[in-house]
């Protein structure tokens, strides 16, 4: 029987990514191309630029087809998941009329605002990329998260017109909605020529980023927890029922139809921060790993690891993007001596994310009456080991990482796995498609050590609000003045 495979597209913040994967869920081949840097021509303002988020698609999926070694027609489906929480304004073709705002963008806060006579549609990210990959003007459901008039409980639009209509939107202005795992268009002959990917190739709505990730990391009951460690930081678990107004969480739409994915607090910026740390030293680092014959983040974490735990009582504050808010939160270390240098730092980041998500997810845990036994760490951080083990102690849990780190693209494949019939349901296909790879042990001693410390941590903020808000009043208070001068 000929080998089959499937290509799975994950536009994230930073980078789209397109992997190509047999139908075992094993990576056959990758690419990604880095984002352009964000566009924030004034405060509140933060767009992608120009056609970046397909551009991006394009740049990787080209290089990933060139790199394939199989039969193209042997490839079965494209699994499509993106971003979320951002807004893409459309002409009737689908095409961008101004670039797409990002979810940072304080416009999506709030209803849509028409400023343009050109746009003709409102969607998401996930809508705009599917209609330019196939002309098909459909979307996931699962990816209406934020200002849309979407009734996460019935998965359709709300059928209340005052509700609906208070979202500023008419139905004529949104895509058609699909469930994840449905076909939404076929590959366009634009997409086909600029990339190689064969078209009249199927491809499949999933949901967003982080439910794709989910279902891609193998989650499928509410004994096994996720943490995604990327651009935005989140503790998961999966479940049945929708829960209209949790204290603890948030209850979004799953990437499967009728599933929900349970979403505690999480950190802004979060793995960003370790960007910043390594940006920050620049060259001290770059000349360090290079005479050490490794890339700038294995240097780091091999000097972290030489660090005991609790970092020398160098504790950080994840605060780096404030939310809209409370504007006046920000990212800290407190606690530095004469030992401290950048390899405390950084593993006080890696700290200080692992107390954060322990604290949410132990709320979260508590609220739904239910206890994690497994904890599936996922994303960029879960290629160190320093940090696998952190979360281990940290959580007094065994923690996982999967063959497939990135696990958004495989969760995108795991869909069109479905669609295409390759398995007959969700769980079959997790079941085969989803390998583990790693376990890390809790180390008694750090568990203890850590809970300490996670109590110290989380009290903080309590402390150091009531400064920052004194600093943020004058400096607001006097850039109003010089504004006004």
């Amino acid at each position: 029987m000929t080998k089959k495979y499937i290509l799975g597209i994950d536009g994230g913040s930073q980078s789209s990514k397109v992997v190509i994967f047999d139908t075992e869920g094993r990576v056959v081949c990758e690419a990604s191309q880095a984002l352009e840097p964000l566009y924030t021509p004034e405060p509140g303002v933060v767009e992608h630029p120009n056609d970046d988020l397909y551009d991006s698609i394009v740049a990787a999926a080209s290089r990933a087809m060139k790199a394939f070694q199989g039969d193209p027609a042997d490839i079965i489906g494209v699994g499509l998941c993106t971003i979320r929480c951002c807004r893409a304004l459309t002409r009737a073709d689908g095409t961008l009329v101004e670039p797409v705002q990002s979810w940072m963008d304080e416009r999506l806060s709030k209803p849509y605002e028409p400023t343009n006579d050109d746009v003709v549609h409102v969607t998401t990210t996930s809508g705009y990329l599917m209609g330019r990959l196939t002309g098909q003007l459909t979307d996931t459901i699962a990816n209406y998260i934020g200002p849309w008039p979407m009734d996460v409980e019935t998965w359709d639009w709300f059928t209340d017109q005052k509700t609906f209509d208070s979202y500023n939107l008419s139905r004529s202005m949104l895509y058609r909605l699909q469930m994840p795992g449905e076909v939404g268009g076929y590959v366009n002959e634009e997409f086909a020529t600029r990339t190689g990917i064969p078209q009249g190739l199927p491809v499949v709505h999933t949901a967003n980023d982080k439910a794709a990730e989910a279902l891609g990391a193998g989650l499928r009951d509410e004994t096994t927890g996720l943490v995604s460690l990327g651009t935005y930081i989140t503790g998961m678990i999966v479940g049945n029922e929708y829960v209209a107004e949790p204290k603890s969480y948030f209850s979004n739409f799953a990437s499967e139809p009728h599933r929900y994915l349970y979403e505690c607090g999480g950190i802004r910026r979060g793995m960003w921060t370790v960007s910043w740390l390594r940006n920050l030293l620049g060259r001290e680092i770059t000349e360090a790993a290079a005479a050490a014959g490794v890339t700038g983040d294995e240097h780091l974490n091999a000097v972290a690891s030489g660090v005991p735990a609790g970092s020398d009582g160098l504790l950080c504050v994840l605060d780096w993007l404030a939310p809209p808010t409370q504007p006046y939160k920000k990212g800290m270390f407190i606690g530095f001596d004469e030992r401290h240098g950048y390899a405390h730092m950084y593993r006080a980041i890696l700290e200080g994310i692992a107390f954060t998500m322990k604290q949410n997810m132990v709320e979260m845990e508590e609220e739904r009456a239910i206890s994690i036994e497994t904890l599936v760490i996922s994303g960029g951080g879960s290629y160190s080991d320093l940090c696998m083990q952190i979360f281990a102690d940290v959580f007094g849990l065994p923690v996982v990482r999967n063959e497939v780190r990135n696990a958004a693209g495989l969760g995108a494949a795991i869909c069109v796995a479905v669609a295409c019939g390759v398995y007959p349901t969700f769980d079959d296909a997790s079941g085969q498609m989803v390998h583990r790879e790693d376990r890390f042990e809790p180390n008694a001693d750090n568990v203890d050590l850590y809970t300490q410390l996670r109590a110290v941590s989380v009290e903080i903020t309590t402390q150091t609000d009531v400064i920052l808000q004194r600093t943020h009043r004058i400096l607001h208070d006097r850039k109003g003045a010089i504004a006004h001068v």
